[in-house]
Order: C-alpha cells, then structure tokens, then sequence
C-alpha cells in the first residue's frame, strides 16, 4: 500500500526548530516532535484507561525507547552540529548521575500522566542534590533555596519529589559511596524534610519569610555559606577580568565577543524595564563593558548557547563590577507529559522567570525573560557566592542532614505555589492530606525511588554502548 505524505511522518522532537517536511527529491522526512502524542498520553492515562506507558518496556524496545528519546531531544544540537553536544553526551556516558541529570525528558516520560489525584503546585521539574544552593536574594545577600527553574511548571507536588529522591539515591552512590540500606536513609530524610516543612507551613503560614540564611541555616548549610563566600574583587579578577580590568579575558571557557556590546546593553534595558524595576545602586549606570560567550557549563544545557555580560560597577574601578547570565530558554521537558490542569506558567524564558517569580520571591533582582535577535533567554546574576554542595564531601549524617534540608527548601518552593503563583486553593493542607496515611505515602515514594533507579541503570548502560556505536551523531528519519 502506498503511504500519504502525512503517513510518512514519526513526531519525535520536543525540543522545537525544524519541521518535518521533505521535498520532492528527499527520500527522507525529517521526524517530528511527540509532544502532542505524548500530551494525548497524558490525558488517557489521568482518565484511568489502561495502556502500556514507556516505563513498563522492557528489552530492546526499551533500548530504542532511551535512543530515540535522547536523539529527539537533542534534534537540534546534533542537526547543527552545536559546540558542546558531543561533549554532554561524553558526559553523560561517564557518570550514571550526570545521565539522570542529563535526561529529564526520558524520566518524565516515565511519569507521563500519573498522580493526576495529587494537588498541583508550581513545580521545579529538575529537583536532584546539585539544584539546591547558595545565591543571591534581591539586596545581593546571600540565601540557600533552590536555584533551577529551567525546567519549571504547574505539576503534581509528587513529580518533584520523585525527581529529587532518584536524584539523591543515585548521587548518594556515586558520589557518597553508600549501600542501598543507607541510600534508602538519605532518600527518607528527604521526604520526611519536605512533609514535616509543609506541616509547619499548613499551620504557621509563614513560607514568606523563612528562606535559609547564614544565621538560621542547620549547620551543614552553615559550612555551604562559609565555603561559597569570596569578596567580589578576588572573584573578578582571578576568575573573569583581562589584566587592565575593562573586560572578559579570552580561555578554554570565556569567549570574548565585544563586537556585540551594544546587543546586549538593549537586553539588559529591556530586561530592566520588563521588570518594572529601578537599576540597584551597586549595578551603577547598568553600562555594559564587555560580552562574552561561555562554554562548557551545565549538564542539560551543554550545547546550548550562554552569555555573561559585565556591568560596570559604581566605582568604575572593576571592583565591584557585575555579571549576568544569560540562557537560552527551551521547552520543559515536563510539557505536554503533566496531567491535565488548568493552570499555565507560559513557555520558555516567561515560564522559567514565573518560576523565579514565585519559588524564590526575594531572589536575584535580574532573573527574568528576554528576547535576544529572536530567540528567547533567561537571565540571572552570576554572583562570587553562587555555588552549590560538594557531594563528595558529605559524610552518611551529612548526607542526610542535607537531604533533609533540600526537602524543607523544595516545601517552602511549593508553599508558594498559592500565594504568588497560579494556584487557587490551599496548597499546604492540601498536601498535607493528600500525604496520609504518612508511612505508606513515604514507603511507596521509597519503592517507586529504588524502581526508577534500576530502571536508569539498565538504561545508562544501554545508552554508552549505543553512543560507542555512533547512535547520537545522527537525527531519526523517516524513510518512504
């Protein structure tokens, strides 16, 4: 039988850019993005019909599952042959944690659909141990909370906890060392932070003004705040400025691109005014001195294109100059693959500003959106004491400690879901509720921790024999 044109399309990227179309002297379509198919997924599972979801493949099917799924998101990258792909997927293959971090597509199509019963909040939708730390509040103060929205969306509350549970489990093994029985001690420290801080919330309301501080952090983030701080000078001038001070030195990381200053000072205004702020007295005059491009940062972002712009500081010295990021903004992983809800963060760069907005209420002045020669970035402060956790410090009560204390900053994210976010009903009680009978609702996160961590493990390893093979230096088409 012949097939139709439309016949002859497969829908696999989410990631946006580039149509499935093919010409008429193309034996070849190039594959388009599942989102919608997903979506549709999405709703028929939360209706309770019965369907096998990617999580319950097994064998080879699963393999061409994990193939496609990280071809497809990163269509665009390996298409335009991007600086930096082939070293994330290097990185990938090397680190079991690296690979979860990586692949937040694949683990939310996992969950596509599920826990449609659960309340919504606005969800982080990248929780794991290095999404936590240290950064400034809007006066430039030092605060821990969580520090990744790229991913943020309305979604049950239970998505990021099972998100930051894996995440914990995996890097408690990889970094910590530990056995499964001490794993599973991290993982319940964890949830049991996140349900005893919602409790706290449910009857004292007071999520507003508890952000972790130098002064009323537990000891373990108390040693993170200690260990972050550098007086901006140093910071400066060992980590960014050429020797005469008046912009980015040129390295393996930081490329100088001054030719386009003048770019980005419109950013930075249209970033201001969008914002409706006045500039803070230590960003000065808000003159841009220099840009440059940054390679080789993140794990989800490798590949994609980062900026850090210097602003002269009041001095005019390069003393007290300023930085800020900006990123290029892509659709949630988690889109499409939520249960239903009425509730909408917007997309790209708006959507992870919503979500700074509202999870980190007083935080960095300069997060918001911004469009830049028509694409869509993020931009937040790079600070001398933005940092995060050494994991591989940690000892088995640290780990815990810490663990513990990412669940309660995770609560207090979500707490806010009602008061700054879309949300327009109770959060906190009702999470409260929805948590009991409180043993089985941990013990059940537990097993669902353990599965998808095997789960990732047999999918690691098919991954790095797939991407020794040469699976990843080609998109997946549709031949006629």
């Amino acid at each position: 039988m012949t097939q139709s044109k439309s016949q002859t399309k497969t829908k696999t990227n989410r990631g946006g850019g580039g149509g499935g179309s093919k010409t008429k002297d193309s034996p070849v379509a190039k594959a388009e993005g599942r989102v919608d198919a997903y979506r549709d997924l999405a709703e028929r599972i939360a209706r309770g019909e019965q369907i096998v979801p990617p999580a319950l493949l097994s064998g080879h099917e699963r393999r061409r599952h994990v193939r496609a799924t990280l071809r497809e998101d990163h269509q665009n990258r390996i298409e335009e042959r991007a600086s930096g792909t082939r070293e994330k997927f290097q990185k990938l293959a090397k680190s079991r944690f690296s690979f979860f971090r990586g692949t937040a597509l694949l683990f939310y199509r996992d969950m596509v659909g599920t826990d449609a019963d659960m309340p919504t909040v606005l969800a982080l939708g990248d929780v794991h141990p290095e999404n936590f730390g240290v950064m400034p509040n809007r006066d430039g103060a030092p605060i821990f909370s969580v520090n990744d929205f790229d991913e943020v969306i309305y979604a049950p509350f239970t998505w990021d906890m099972k998100r930051g549970a894996v995440g914990f489990w995996i890097a408690a093994k990889e970094e910590g060392g530990m056995k499964r029985k001490h794993r599973r001690r991290v993982v319940r420290a964890f949830f049991e932070g996140y349900v005893d801080a919602i409790e706290g919330f449910a009857e004292m309301s007071d999520e507003k003004r508890d952000a972790f501080r130098m002064d009323n952090s537990p000891k373990v983030i108390r040693r993170l705040f200690e260990e972050a701080w550098e007086e901006r000078e140093s910071w400066l001038w060992s980590d960014y400025l050429k020797e005469n001070g008046r912009g980015f030195r040129a390295d393996d990381e930081l490329e100088p691109l001054t030719s386009r200053t003048e770019t980005f000072q419109k950013a930075v205004h249209e970033l201001m005014k969008a914002k409706g702020l006045d500039v803070p007295a230590r960003a000065g005059e808000l003159k841009v001195k220099d840009v440059c491009k940054r390679h080789g940062q993140g794990t989800a972002s490798l590949g994609l294109p980062r900026y850090y712009v210097l602003i002269e500081g009041p001095s005019k010295d390069a003393t007290d100059d300023i930085i800020i990021e900006f990123k290029h903004a892509r659709r949630s992983a988690l889109e499409g693959l939520v249960p239903p809800s009425d509730f909408n963060a917007g997309t790209k760069a708006d959507r992870i500003a919503h979500g700074q907005a509202v999870q980190l209420a007083q935080g960095d002045v300069f997060y918001g959106a911004v469009e830049i020669e028509g694409e869509s970035f993020m931009s937040r402060e790079r600070a001398p004491f933005r940092d995060d956790i050494d994991l591989d410090e940690l000892s088995k009560k640290t780990w815990r400690e810490y663990a513990r204390v990412c669940g309660a900053a995770l609560a207090q994210a979500h707490a806010l879901s009602d008061d700054l976010g879309q949300v327009d009903y109770d959060v906190e009680p009702s999470i409260v509720k929805s948590c009991k009978p409180r043993e089985l609702f941990l013990e059940d996160l537990v097993r669902f921790t353990v599965e998808a961590a095997d789960r990732l493990k047999a999918d690691h390893k098919a991954f790095v024999q797939d991407f020794k093979a040469g699976a990843f230096d080609r998109i997946d088409y549709v031949y006629r």
